[in-house]
């Protein structure tokens, strides 16, 4: 017993230290174990969910091909979808509550309203419904579901070690690229991702950790799945620079229809806002099963649909059907709040429209232009970069899926010309953020907030500190003197007030000749501040917001650490704070 204890004890003590360890930004090393333990466990929740689709799918689906959507009945390719859609919106009743939303945009509302905070019940929601949609042949793609499951997964071992928030922001950011990589076998692209679309930041404290998730997690996923790239396709080059021009064009192109995708998908959000969610989801299903009866292409996430289009085994008839198809279905199912994701149905409305283009231009440029094929992976990129407006994680995707060099140059033309068609031109932004508009949300992202965020309030407390009660006898006020503590913490059930140990000296040295029995703290001349109690794993952004929104003075740092127990760890005055970050 007296050994279980003295381990227990010590590792309380460690964990303690990691706590307070963590709060700070350049605490590299403990959280590049913590992302690289974060993304083990990523890659084994991504291997499972993909495991439960491709399963299911395989079991019912013509020659146990995962993913042949098209060989499915008539009849069944329109009821699949409907009764995918029932199934979800039964789990909706019984496991969501009154906020239901999940995948990407939930995040980002986490990690801008609630510090990363991720549940177990939308963790659950997003797995299972996720594995619905997929499964029943919804227009998405299984990317969004991951993301939720790889910040969730990371969120909650942060929130179970009791971990720091600005600490479980990060590990947020790393299960968003331990997500992208395990799913789509692409760790660079999921680094790039969770930078530049989820945290919106740079920094060497997210930057490492980040890496070694999406590293850790894509091993996971390579040891069961193998290493073989999404999309096997021939080595696709420029015929001519002179393309150029065209290929500028073709961005323009996928920068409107990006435009029109989000203007689809906010106009399905409007209109079911105030719908029960079982006839949203029913109406989403509705309307892929309709789309199906001409484009079973649509089905599912159509990743053999891009392969084909790669590769020019679709013509040109069918590839603007699955075009439009594609996108209707896709923007509709997405507004309607089927959760599911976006990216891998943006490759296939890129390919199909890059695809579009290229044949097109092979009867007008005969010898200048290069493979249809090439135009398809060109608008991959350009439609994923448009529609998320992240250029550089979407040219690292398709890079990656592919292994072909000759993307960046025409791909990196593409995706700006297409970005700026959609922003600029038609004042879109990225399809996450409008999601969160929609629910009267915004994702802060002033580099202020964005500093102070990655750092925990235990970084920057003063710990030169003493408690006391506010009633003590002289000899313990002396006592309190002698201890040269820079503060005492007044408190009466819970901390009220801090005063300098500096005025009660000067006290005792004024009473010298009248000693009393009592010193009250709150009553002798001093300069007293009002304190009020934030949790020791806040970041010094919640410590601005409190000192704005609570006009205190002071902050005291705690933690409960049984019923009733509180454990103060230090203080933060708001001139202290005001100076160390000049605001």
């Amino acid at each position: 017993m007296g050994n279980d204890s003295a381990i227990g004890r010590l590792l309380k003590k460690a964990l303690e230290n990691l706590r307070l360890r963590t709060s700070r930004p350049d605490a590299l090393i403990q959280l590049a174990i913590l992302g690289t333990l974060a993304g083990l466990m990523t890659g084994l929740v991504i291997v499972s969910f993909r495991l439960l689709i491709e399963v299911v799918q395989i079991s019912f689906l013509p020659y146990g091909d995962p993913e042949n959507y098209e060989g499915l009945p008539l009849h069944l390719r329109v009821l699949l979808p409907i009764a995918g859609a029932l199934l979800i919106a039964a789990l909706y009743k019984l496991l969501a509550k009154k906020d239901s939303t999940v995948g990407v945009s939930h995040v980002m509302e986490r990690l801008s309203y609630h510090q990363g905070y991720l549940g177990i019940r939308s963790f659950l929601l997003q797995y299972l419904g996720g594995a619905m949609a997929i499964i029943s042949g919804q227009s998405l793609g299984r990317e969004g579901p991951a993301i939720h499951l790889g910040a969730a997964t990371s969120s909650l071992v942060g929130q179970q070690l009791g971990l720091p928030n600005n600490t479980i922001r990060t590990l947020v950011a790393c299960g968003t690229a331990a997500a992208i990589g395990a799913s789509f076998n692409t760790p660079l692209a999921g680094v790039i991702f969770a930078l530049e679309v989820v945290m919106m930041e740079y920094s060497l404290a997210s930057f490492l950790p980040v890496i070694l998730s999406a590293v850790s997690a894509t091993a996971v996923t390579r040891a069961v799945f193998g290493t073989e790239v999404v999309f096997s396709v021939p080595n696709f080059q420029l015929t001519n620079l002179l393309e150029l021009p065209y290929v500028m064009f073709l961005g323009v192109v996928t920068g409107i229809a990006a435009f029109v995708f989000i203007y689809l998908t906010r106009l399905s959000a409007l209109a079911g806002k105030k719908l029960p969610t079982w006839i949203k989801f029913t109406l989403a299903g509705c309307i892929t099963g309709l789309l199906a009866i001409v484009a079973p292409q649509i089905m599912g996430i159509g990743y053999d649909t891009v392969n084909n289009t790669l590769v020019n085994n679709i013509g040109l008839t069918l590839l603007l059907i699955i075009f439009a198809a594609k996108l209707i279905a896709t923007a509709c199912s997405i507004g309607l709040g089927l959760p599911a994701g976006l990216i891998g149905p943006t490759f296939v409305i890129g390919a199909s429209l890059g695809g579009i283009m290229g044949l097109m231009a092979q009867p007008i440029f005969p010898e200048l232009s290069s493979s249809p094929g090439m135009y398809a992976l060109i608008g991959m990129a350009a439609m994923m970069g448009a529609t998320l407006q992240a250029p550089l994680a979407a040219l690292t995707a398709v890079f990656e899926l592919t292994s072909n060099p000759n993307i960046i140059l025409p791909g990196m033309l593409a995706i700006v010309t297409a970005q700026l068609t959609a922003s600029q031109l038609f004042g879109q932004r990225s399809i996450y953020r409008m999601l969160m508009q929609l629910k009267g949300l915004d994702y802060r992202h002033e580099p202020m907030v964005q500093a102070l965020r990655r750092v925990g309030v235990a970084n920057v407390m003063n710990r030169n500190i003493h408690r006391s009660t506010n009633i003590i006898s002289n000899e313990k006020a002396k006592e309190l003197v002698q201890q040269n503590k820079e503060w005492i913490v007044i408190e009466k059930d819970e901390p009220i007030a801090i005063l300098p140990t500096s005025d009660l000296s000067n006290y005792l040295q004024d009473e010298k000749e009248e000693e009393v029995d009592e010193i009250n703290l709150m009553e002798i001349p001093a300069k007293r501040l009002q304190v009020s109690c934030i949790d020791l794993r806040a970041t010094a952004d919640s410590a601005r917001e409190y000192f704005i929104q609570e006009g205190v003075e002071a902050l005291c740092i705690s933690s409960t650490i049984g019923p009733d127990i509180i454990r103060v760890y230090g203080i933060l005055t708001k001139e202290k704070f005001k100076s160390s970050y000049d605001i």
